[in-house]
This record gives C-alpha cells, sequence and structure tokens, in this order.
C-alpha cells in the first residue's frame, strides 16, 4: 500500500512537471510570438514614419525649388519684353520646358524611389544653374542696351544740339549774306522823266511828244561789284501795258523773263555816276499816270510814277 502510494505521489509529481514545462514552453512561445509581431509592428511603424518624413521632406524640397522656379519664371516672364535676341530667348524656354517636366515628375514618383528621386533633384538643379546663366547673360544683355540707348540718346541729343547750331549759323550767314548783297545792290537816285517835242524841248501836251527822257544817278557803292552793268527800264502805261519795240526784248528777274523798254549797258567804277536812256514815241499815249522801274544785277533798284496830260 505504501508503496502504491509512493508510485502515485511520483506519478502525480511527474503529470506536475509535464504541466510545468507545457506552460513554461507555451508561455515561451507566446512571448516569442509577442515579442516578434510587436518588432514587426515597431519596424512597420517606423518605416512609415520614416517614409512620412521623406516624403514631408520631399513636399519641402519640392516647395522651395517651386518658390525659386516661381522666382525664375517671373524674371523670365518680365525677360520676355526686354529682350530681342531670339536664340537666347528660344534657349531659355527650353530650358524652363525641361525644368517643368521634370517638376511634374518629381511630384508624382513614389516617395520610395529615392534614387530616382535624387537623380530628379540634380537634374532640377543642374537645369536650374543653367536658367540662371541665361537670365544673367540676359541681364547684362539689357544692361549694354540700356548704355547703348542711353549712349544713342546722348548722340542724338548732341547731333540735335550740333545741327541746331548748324541751323542758327546759317541763318546767320543768310542774314550776313542777305546784309551784303543788300549793301552791295545798287540805287538809283534822282529819277526823271522827260517828255520831249521834235526839237528836244520838253513838250507840253502828248501829241507833242516824240521822246521820253529817262534820267537818274546810280549812287555810290564802295561795297558794289564793279565793271560793266546792263541797265534795264520798263515803262508801263495807266493799264500797266509795258512799252516794247518787240516782245522778245526781255531779260531775267526773279525767275522770270520780263519785257523791257529800254537798256543800256554802263561801267561802273563804284562812284555815283549820271544815266539817261530815250524813248522814241511811235505808240498813241493816252493821258493818265505812267510808271518807270529801273533795274540792274537783277535787281529793282529804282521806280517812279509820272503824269501825262491830254491838255
Amino acid at each position: 500500500m505504501r508503496q502504491y502510494l509512493r508510485l502515485f505521489n511520483m506519478n502525480k509529481a511527474d503529470n506536475k512537471g509535464i504541466k510545468r514545462s507545457s506552460i513554461v514552453a507555451v508561455s515561451v512561445v507566446v512571448a516569442v510570438l509577442i515579442l516578434g509581431g510587436g518588432w514587426w509592428w515597431y519596424n512597420k511603424t517606423q518605416q512609415e514614419i520614416q517614409n512620412i518624413r521623406e516624403s514631408f521632406q520631399l513636399e519641402k524640397e519640392i516647395g522651395e525649388i517651386s518658390q525659386q522656379w516661381d522666382e525664375i519664371s517671373i524674371q523670365y516672364e518680365n525677360f520676355n519684353f526686354k529682350v530681342g535676341n531670339d536664340s537666347l530667348m528660344a534657349m531659355l524656354e527650353t530650358e524652363k520646358a525641361k525644368v517643368q517636366q521634370l517638376m511634374d515628375e518629381l511630384r508624382t514618383v513614389k516617395t520610395t524611389n529615392t534614387k530616382r528621386i535624387d537623380e530628379l533633384k540634380k537634374e532640377i538643379e543642374t537645369l536650374r544653374k543653367i536658367m540662371r546663366n541665361y537670365v544673367v547673360q540676359i541681364d547684362s544683355l539689357n544692361l549694354a542696351n540700356e548704355q547703348l540707348t542711353k549712349e544713342k540718346n546722348q548722340a542724338v541729343q548732341r547731333y540735335q544740339s550740333v545741327r541746331n547750331e548748324a541751323e542758327k549759323l546759317s541763318k546767320e550767314l543768310e542774314k550776313q549774306t542777305e546784309r551784303v548783297t543788300l549793301a552791295s545792290r545798287l540805287d538809283a537816285l534822282g529819277i526823271a522823266v522827260l517828255p520831249l517835242n521834235a526839237r528836244g524841248k520838253e513838250a507840253k501836251q502828248i501829241k507833242q511828244m516824240t521822246q521820253f527822257a529817262v534820267s537818274f544817278r546810280i549812287a555810290k557803292n564802295i561795297t558794289a561789284p564793279v565793271g560793266e552793268k546792263m541797265i534795264y527800264v520798263r515803262l508801263k502805261r495807266p493799264d500797266d501795258d509795258v512799252l516794247v519795240k518787240s516782245r522778245a526784248n526781255v531779260f531775267s528777274f526773279e525767275g522770270r523773263e520780263i519785257n523791257y523798254s529800254m537798256k543800256k549797258a554802263i561801267e561802273y567804277d563804284g562812284e555815283e555816276q549820271a544815266v539817261t536812256l530815250y524813248w522814241d514815241v511811235e505808240e498813241f499815249l493816252s493821258p493818265g499816270v505812267y510808271r518807270v522801274d529801273i533795274f540792274a544785277d537783277g535787281n529793282l533798284i529804282g521806280q517812279k510814277d509820272f503824269e501825262l496830260s491830254g491838255k
């Protein structure tokens, strides 16, 4: 009986040991599973956190690049209105399109593709540097153009100033020339028209007239050119018709050919000189106011009205 009880107790103890071992084993397995699951969950959480950080950093970098790109774009748009270099603007337009394409790809690429993200960021940075270089070139061209425009405006102002001065001098020269011309022009003084009869005496009536005697003095003028001078005289009726022997008798005055009644060549030496011309009356003369005009060197040098009476 005692031996049976001992065996029973031993079996009971063994069963307790087996149960205890089973419990320990299960506990260990459960612990391992819990620890493994916890580690997996921790790693997964950390990966997600890392992905969120990388995504946030990427969005931050994209935002910074976008801001810088917007600044360049604004500057670029301003240059569109200032730069006349078509080839440079075409290159800048090409680089702008490349950057925009890479920016679009950078926004859509998966955050896990860090290699492609790095490549895109490097390419964008390279293109941005290229564009900055173009912008610097454009800015330099604009400065050069502004300087050239300034110099051109200054040159135009100098030219205008010189031109105005030249016009002023030209006008002054014209005035001086006009003064010299006026000073050198001959003058007919003491003009007298005497109607003569057949005996060379003053005629009292028109019907007695056979000649006109036109006399005057060429005034002294030391500035006038000396030498032979042709004097032209025009006798005009009351109806302004010129007395002529031939309609072919003309001379040049103020750019046109006009008739003369008489002409005479004199030798002028700058001193006062008396001149007399005669007109033979061969036409009908009516009473009224007549006029005599005297010309020399293409100038009207004197004129006088005189009246013929019918009594």
